[in-house]
């Protein structure tokens, strides 16, 4: 799969992963000790292992396995038989592994956990993407993602074929419906709001009608939020809007419904199930 598409996407956010991973493992060996695998093997007993996919999906996270590793301090040789964005199907191997038993066995759960969560975001993503192929819209994650693990998840979010969303809350802004709340003259606001930022910052503002879409683009806003529209308002108002501001759909679009969303004349979906209910693609360690 990745081989099509421009690989500058699948730079995985290394400094990320290893920060997580840290944190990963003072979890699960807070004192440095496995204690089983240390009972039984010694430090120069030496095994083969391999990673391979129990169901279908898209492989993402692959650069876990050797950062694993590298924090427990072990010189594991990695082959990896396939890559991110490679499709995966029960069975398949997709790593293989060598080197020290203790260190084989001690990083097999953190690695299985971040891979099985990475490469169902990816796989979600994917069937969301093929869902709408072919109709001119992008599908977009957004920050329902879990704490500490954004860079990780909007990563595999891209390893699926879909775009990220901003990344946080400095990166641009997005004027919601409880930034409103009480306040008298919204429109004025979101204007003097435009104005503020200046000129580098991209501004999105979230609407609920037709009318509201408009008063938006006359405030100055570069994209426009239609949240929770079925698909005839949304056609409505990408006739109207569609050549003069991107327009974004979202809210509780799923696989069943994302193609006639796509088919409104939107130019963006997101869809925040991407992230928070991905699941885990099932995948296994098995020492040989």
């Amino acid at each position: 799969m990745n081989t099509s598409r421009d690989q500058s996407l699948f730079i995985a956010p290394r400094r990320h992963m290893r920060l997580a991973i840290e944190s990963a493992l003072s979890e699960d060996i807070p004192s440095g000790q496995d204690l089983a695998s240390e009972s039984l093997f010694g430090p120069t007993d030496i095994s083969h292992g391999h990673f391979l996919a129990k169901s279908s999906g898209i492989l993402a996270g692959a650069d876990i396995i050797e950062l694993t590793y590298q924090a427990l301090g072990a010189a594991i040789t990695i082959d990896l038989e396939k890559h991110d964005g490679d499709p995966l199907e029960p069975g398949d191997v997709f790593a293989r592994v060598e080197g020290p038993t203790i260190a084989l066995l001690t990083g097999e759960r953190t690695i299985l956990n971040f891979m099985q969560r990475l490469s169902a975001i990816a796989s979600l993503t994917h069937r969301f993407v093929k869902a709408v192929e072919g109709l001119g819209v992008r599908i977009a994650d957004t920050r329902k993602t879990t704490p500490g693990l954004r860079a990780l998840e909007k990563y595999a979010v891209r390893v699926g074929g879909g775009m990220n969303h901003r990344p946080d809350l400095s990166s641009s802004a997005m004027i919601k419906d409880n930034h409103l709340v009480g306040i008298q003259n919204k429109w004025d606001r979101i204007s003097q709001a435009r104005q503020t930022l200046g000129h580098w910052a991209t501004l999105e503002v979230e609407v609920e009608s037709h009318e509201d879409a408009r008063r938006a683009v006359d405030a100055g806003a570069d994209l426009v939020l239609l949240d929770n529209m079925d698909p005839a308002t949304l056609k409505s108002i990408a006739r109207d809007l569609r050549d003069q501001v991107t327009l974004e759909a979202s809210g509780g679009i799923t696989l069943d419904t994302v193609a006639a969303v796509a088919r409104s004349g939107v130019h963006v979906i997101s869809v925040g199930a991407l992230t928070h209910s991905a699941g885990a693609l099932d995948l296994s360690f098995e020492l040989t």
